[in-house]
């Protein structure tokens, strides 16, 4: 009996150590994760990435299935769903959840970012750790955070050659305040609509155009509806990767850490796949038929001016988060 005893306590040891025995004994879960892109779209593969690591860290024990291309819905809906526990996980962009914590507006400014190594620095940082830790009282808990890129403007009217070119048309916007608010800003008319339905209203002539990073405008085929693409780097979408919060208080301490070091290694290197993939793509759009060109530096000196008020306006209520915010760009600046 104590020869026994001994054998199972050096086994148990032994398992425990290689890290596996909490999680071999764990039931059997599957996580749906959510996002708008087409598969093959950077933001994908970083989901298809951290499916894979958790596969592997967990035996099979815990499974992800990625549901690309809008296939459960809008941003609302699975905002939605996730709060009430019926999702699991989604990527989406950190500006929506100004819906449900006021701050997250900060992450939608325009020119709040000019380089990736500045994203990296205020992502990753405790402002944006920080952010994420409030959702929390939202029913939301934040993982990581995924890179979409710098926004570009694309129409099926006219080359953009100066800021008042932008004015008259009628552009698809991410349905929030602050993107409504700085496409009024510049004369245009602004529609919000869900991003699946972007392709049908851009083929139908209901809007005349849209903005969103060149990966994007690839991968969901919006090249084949407009013509003219203008390279204006106007804004910087990070997409932060969340887990109902329903979810997660069901989950042991072993698979909590798994599932956050998945998103961790996930992230380094989906933000690669964003940031190589890039010069590539729009050399494909330009083959393609696209006309791109860019804006002058000019031109850009008057869109930033004409952002400010929009800037001035959403920071009324956020201002210790958007000093924050400042503070650490500072930072990296310096």
């Amino acid at each position: 009996m104590k020869r026994l005893f001994v054998k199972t306590l050096v086994a148990t040891a032994a398992v425990a150590v290689l890290g596996i025995a909490p999680l071999a004994q764990a039931q059997t879960r599957t996580l749906k994760f959510a996002n708008q892109n087409a598969k093959g779209h950077p933001i994908v593969l970083g989901m298809d990435k951290f499916a894979e690591i958790v596969n592997a860290k967990s035996g099979g024990k815990l499974k992800v299935t990625v549901f690309p291309g809008g296939a459960l819905g809008s941003d609302q809906a699975n905002l939605s769903s996730l709060q009430g526990g019926t999702l699991e996980m989604a990527a989406m962009n950190s500006g929506i959840f100004a819906s449900v914590v006021k701050d997250f507006a900060v992450y939608d400014f325009p020119f709040l970012v000019s380089s990736p190594k500045e994203a990296d620095a205020l992502l990753d940082g405790p402002v944006g750790k920080q952010l994420h830790t409030r959702l929390e009282e939202k029913g939301l808990v934040g993982l990581a955070y995924f890179d979409l890129g710098f926004r570009e403007l694309t129409n099926s009217k006219r080359p953009i050659a100066k800021v008042e070119d932008i004015a008259g048309l009628k552009l698809r916007v991410i349905p929030n305040p602050i993107n409504v608010d700085w496409v009024s800003a510049l004369g245009a008319n602004p529609t919000p609509l869900p991003f699946p339905e972007l392709y049908a209203a851009l083929e139908q002539k209901a809007v005349d155009g849209q903005e969103n990073p060149v990966a994007t405008i690839q991968g969901a085929k919006l090249n084949e509806v407009q013509k003219y693409m203008t390279l204006t780097n106007h804004q910087y979408n990070p997409q932060s990767v969340v887990i109902s919060k329903k979810v997660w208080d069901q989950l042991s301490a072993d698979e909590k850490k798994l599932l956050q070091d998945a998103a961790t290694e996930s992230a380094k290197y989906q933000r690669e796949q964003t940031r190589t993939a890039g010069s590539t793509i729009l050399e494909a759009l330009k083959k393609g038929g696209l006309q791109v060109t860019e804006l002058p530096a000019a031109e850009v000196g008057k869109l930033r001016d004409k952002m400010k008020p929009v800037i001035a306006k959403h920071s009324a209520g956020i201002e210790a988060t958007v000093s924050a915010v400042q503070a650490e760009l500072d930072k990296v600046r310096k």
